[in-house]
């Protein structure tokens, strides 16, 4: 774990952060249907704060791969260690979770496992494989690692053709060492812009954590990086530190930052900008994905009417 120097008084958690707690009977009922299948997600390994609301939705973010990371970044509550050896199973109770839970869209994420020969891609496209075959309608998203030093890797994930394909860089390139320690920023650049060479009927997906000590001027170099990269959908929301061991929170972003980055992204030429507190990649992935549908669509259009007037010119 990479600390930073600890502050001497935390700072104060604004009230437009705070959540209520998970009651309802559906959060309940999913969180069973979870033990039942003996499925992990990132909503409870990662400690999200919009479990309550997703869940009572019937919403879920699976993690597959494990549930022990071989890095150690310091922003993420995932346990560190050696991970255990794949579950060949996992790919088929996946496909039966999402089936029972009668999802239109499911997210897909795992932890990195930099001890497989493939970094985890070919357990990736089986998940998919078995999505497909088990509940035909749903659209997947997949969260994936970077697939550092693993040549082939995404390419097998591409193949399987995800509707979405998520990764996301976190935080402004400055900050890597001291909270993305094991990865690095123009690498991961390169996986999404390469993911749209392979095939650019799939959306692509990214997202940054403000309040780890990054200006603005680096979020919008970020920005600008994604949009270069042609990325179609940018996410924000606030970092949260999970434990005091993890990386202090330097700043909580107010409602009007969060509004202001929204607003700038969308003038970069993203089909879709969320920035808000809450925001984090899977939060409301389902309804996002219908919106960027639609903005293609929309895109498209215009696109195909401006080369009918010219070629009318």
């Amino acid at each position: 774990m990479v600390n930073t120097p600890a502050q001497k008084t935390p700072l104060k958690k604004p009230d437009w952060i705070r959540v209520k707690a998970p009651v309802s009977k559906e959060y309940h009922e999913t969180a069973a249907l979870m033990r039942s299948l003996k499925l992990k997600t990132v909503c409870e390994e990662a400690a999200c704060p919009n479990v309550g609301e997703c869940w009572s939705k019937r919403h879920a973010t699976m993690m597959i791969l494990g549930d022990v990371c071989t890095r150690a970044c310091a922003f993420c509550n995932v346990k560190t260690g050696r991970p255990d050896l794949l579950d060949p199973h996992e790919p088929e109770r996946v496909g039966q979770g999402v089936a029972q839970l009668g999802l239109s869209h499911i997210v897909i994420t795992s932890v990195d496992r930099d001890d497989l020969d493939d970094g985890g891609a070919n357990h990736f496209a089986e998940v998919i494989r078995e999505i497909r075959k088990q509940s035909p309608g749903t659209t997947i998203e997949i969260l994936t690692p970077d697939f550092l030093r693993k040549d082939g890797a995404l390419e097998i994930v591409v193949e399987a053709r995800p509707d979405v394909y998520n990764h996301n860089l976190e935080t402004v390139p400055r900050l890597y060492p001291s909270v993305r320690p094991g990865a690095r920023y123009f690498h991961s650049l390169r996986l999404l812009n390469r993911v749209k060479e392979l095939d650019p009927t799939i959306f692509t997906k990214s997202g940054i954590m403000v309040g780890l000590g990054e200006e603005r001027t680096e979020v919008l170099q970020v920005m600008d990086d994604l949009s270069a990269a042609d990325v179609d959908f940018m996410t924000i929301g606030q970092y949260l530190q999970p434990t005091p061991k993890h990386h202090d929170v330097m700043e909580y972003a107010t409602l009007e930052q969060f509004d202001d980055y929204a607003k700038m992204g969308r003038g970069k030429g993203f089909l879709l900008v969320a920035a808000s507190p809450l925001t984090r990649s899977s939060y409301h992935a389902g309804d996002d994905f219908e919106r960027l549908r639609a903005a293609r669509l929309d895109q498209t259009s215009k696109l195909n009417s401006l080369k009918a007037d010219n070629a009318n010119a």
